[in-house]
């Protein structure tokens, strides 16, 4: 049976040393949820935010296999893990993602430059109540602002900024995931509307909002033109990691 953990703090251990933000986020009970077969004393654990689930400890089938409803992101803590997600999910896609350094020390005058490099007719500007609710009607604007509960919830602890052109959602830089002491950053830009620096330019503009509130704006790359982008605004790469992605449905029993 799986139990959503109360007390996260039972299952600190289990993810000592990982460096992701979804962990902490679910460790802080900012957002996200620890799920476990014992409450007690876990000896497994999944954290799970978004659409992304990271499972620690002892390999358990049971974990894997009851995943969340909907698209998932699994991320194994080590080759045993990975081998359990396998045999549970045998058509799942394999893949490559690329953990970022967490430890940057931004080009402040960079940053700026590029905030003010937005071309002509475009407004930057931060999301509100009103742009939180755009944000929803469109599938890649929806990231921005879905890991969170509520909108209260993404006004309160969430940061973004959208770039607009005649008032229309065109790109964007956003909080995918809010831990205590800082955001992982969502991007993304309209086809049409790339390589005009306007991710670029949220995204400096998002980091420079961080720095001013003492948070760190923590990013985590889905490939190698997330990297890319990641190192112009300042970033160093760490390592590649592997991710299954596990198409959407009920749950297993």
């Amino acid at each position: 049976m799986i139990y959503e953990l109360k007390d996260t703090a039972k299952a600190k251990k289990l993810f000592e040393g990982w460096e992701e933000t979804i962990i902490y986020a679910c460790l802080q009970k900012i957002m996200g949820k620890v799920y476990v077969t014992d409450p007690e004393t876990p000896v497994s654990a999944m954290a799970f935010a978004g659409c992304f689930a990271f499972y620690a400890g002892l390999p358990d089938k049971e974990l894997i296999c009851r995943k969340p409803e909907g698209f998932v992101i699994m991320t194994p803590q080590n080759e045993e893990w990975a081998a359990c997600i396998e045999a549970c999910f045998p058509d799942a896609e394999k893949r490559i993602r690329y953990a970022i350094k967490k430890d940057t020390r931004f080009d402040v005058p960079l940053l700026r430059k590029l905030v003010l490099s937005i071309p002509e007719g475009y407004e930057l500007r931060t999301i509100d109540g009103d742009l939180f609710d755009q944000c929803l009607e469109n599938q890649m604007t929806e990231d921005f602002v879905s890991s969170f509960e509520s909108k209260e919830h993404f006004l309160d602890m969430g940061r973004g900024v959208v770039i607009l052109r005649d008032g229309k959602i065109v790109s964007g830089a956003s909080s995918y995931i809010r831990y205590r002491e800082g955001i992982e950053l969502e991007v993304d830009t309209l086809e049409e509307e790339r390589r005009k620096g306007l991710a670029a330019a949220a995204c400096a503009a998002l980091i420079l909002q961080c720095l001013e509130e003492g948070l760190y704006p923590s990013w985590d790359a889905q490939n190698m033109a997330s990297v890319h982008l990641a190192e112009k605004l300042g970033y160093e790469l760490d390592h590649a990691y592997t991710v299954y992605e596990v198409p959407g449905g009920k749950r297993i029993n």
